[in-house]
């Protein structure tokens, strides 16, 4: 069975990093964007099972990437 991916979307760094260890010690495989830009590139080129997403993020806020999502 494939381990399930999960995309982090925070403009702070202590918020992505904590999520990635707590996640990622529970199995999931884990990658992380600083910015709703970031988050729509990576989107583009991988297949995620779940997105968690802040939404006030500088640029494109997170609810105008859940749109575009």
């Amino acid at each position: 069975m494939s381990k399930h991916r999960i995309l982090i979307v925070d403009d702070e760094p202590g918020i992505r990093d904590s999520l990635s260890g707590v996640l990622g010690d529970e199995g999931f495989l884990t990658s992380a964007a600083a910015s709703g830009e970031e988050c729509l590139d990576l989107i583009a080129d991988s297949n995620f099972d779940v997105v968690l997403l802040d939404v006030w993020l500088p640029g494109i806020d997170g609810l105008e990437v859940l749109e575009r999502i």
